[in-house]
């Protein structure tokens, strides 16, 4: 049985959704992990200053691509979620414990005045941001594998523990690195940072290497362990493999050179080739061997409910985004520092004022009729509910 064009224009938005969030919030991930390779306080310092000047901004706003994800996933494909969920919880938890764990060391480094709970939560920033990325792609690799049944009756521990899911884990780690890499080079050459530039240009040179020889390693395993799909990778979804391939030598050959846009894109135009060659090599199966897309979509009206939701997200949220990210790229987001005082102001402060001089005081910023209204507000409902205790109404019959 064939898939109907909406269930397929479906499994395309998944995909889109998974390209998005392994472009933004994979970029964000990366920089936790040079935060963790940045070296000591002293030594570390300015690595970070940038890496908290590209993320601070959207960093956030990045994981609603995997929130949108999952919502069109169980919307999508229902059973197929359900077998996910349930023979890769453990993987996936560990994922989730570590974007909360993140969120809460990148937030709350910043508000610690301790050197110590700086580096505490500096520390668990870092290695949540090495967690995520892992899981996730252990999760992915069990699934590209075959090795998630399509009724579980609990976690299958051997299905993202294989070489196939571990070495796809530790891909998804060195591509992190590797697109933030290539982002923070363009971030500092725009800021004007030439030394942090080659910084993170070396580094996103060494991360690309890596992450190309674990490509190369996951495609043997894949060739022995997931035949279906190998097979697929060579046939159909060759072209999408070349693009990733050529964005991704491009964009080492970019580096060197000062064209950040360029850079961005070729790096970009990587992952989406790997995102977009597992999706065709996949087809038409969502958990290859066990169910299609035809036998695990939700019913006709589901799915068109869903695109119903994407359209009031297009027009409601996505010019949020653009406006977040131009706002981000033209360092728009960032606190001005107070104006100079002028001196003779401070001068005048100093003075001892005369005693019958009426002092200069700002107008308080108060709404006296608002204030008003809410005193009276509570006020009211407090004496309704004494009154209401102390005397309570007769029943009807008295």
């Amino acid at each position: 049985m064939n898939p109907s064009d909406t269930t397929i224009a479906v499994a395309a938005l998944l995909m889109v959704t998974i390209a998005g969030y392994a472009l933004f919030a994979g970029a964000d991930l990366g920089g936790g992990i040079w935060d963790l390779l940045a070296g000591g306080d002293e030594r570390g310092a300015r690595p970070r200053e940038e890496i908290d000047a590209s993320v601070t901004p959207v960093w956030e706003g990045n994981h609603v691509w995997i929130i949108f994800g999952l919502v069109v996933f169980w919307t999508g494909f229902p059973s197929a979620f359900s077998a996910v969920m349930i023979a890769l919880f453990t993987p996936l938890a560990l994922s989730l414990l570590g974007i909360v764990l993140r969120g809460v060391g990148f937030a709350f480094r910043h508000e610690a005045e301790s050197v110590a709970t700086k580096r505490l939560y500096g520390a668990m920033f870092a290695a949540s941001s090495l967690i995520t990325p892992f899981f996730l792609g252990t999760a992915v690799g069990a699934v590209a594998t075959g090795a998630v049944p399509a009724n579980p009756t609990g976690n299958v521990w051997s299905a993202w523990t294989s070489p196939t899911a571990i070495v796809t884990g530790l891909l998804f780690v060195a591509t992190c690195a590797y697109i933030s890499g290539i982002y923070l080079v363009a971030d500092c050459d725009r800021r004007g940072h030439p030394d942090m530039a080659s910084y993170f240009r070396r580094r996103a040179l060494a991360a690309g290497l890596v992450a190309g020889v674990l490509a190369a390693v996951n495609m043997v395993l894949l060739m022995r362990n997931a035949p279906y799909l190998w097979a697929r990778l060579i046939g159909p979804a060759l072209p999408a493999v070349v693009v990733s391939v050529l964005g991704g030598i491009a964009a080492l050959l970019l580096l060197p050179g000062n064209r950040p846009n360029l850079l961005r894109a070729a790096a970009a135009l990587a992952v989406v080739g790997v995102v977009a060659g597992w999706g065709v090599a996949q087809y038409p199966w969502v958990l290859p061997g066990q169910l299609t897309l035809a036998q695990s979509s939700a019913p006709e009206p589901a799915q068109v409910a869903l695109f119903v939701a994407l359209g009031l997200a297009v027009v409601f949220v996505l010019p949020a985004f653009v406006w977040l990210y131009w706002l981000q790229q033209h360092e728009e987001l960032h606190e001005s520092p107070p104006p100079p005082v002028p001196p003779a102001a401070l001068a005048g402060e100093n003075r001892v004022p005369a005693k019958n001089a009426t002092a200069t005081r700002p107008p308080p910023d108060r709404h006296p009729v608002l204030e008003t209204a809410a005193i009276a507000i509570v006020v009211t409902g407090v004496a309704r509910e004494i009154a209401r205790h102390l005397f309570p109404r007769r029943s009807r019959r008295d």
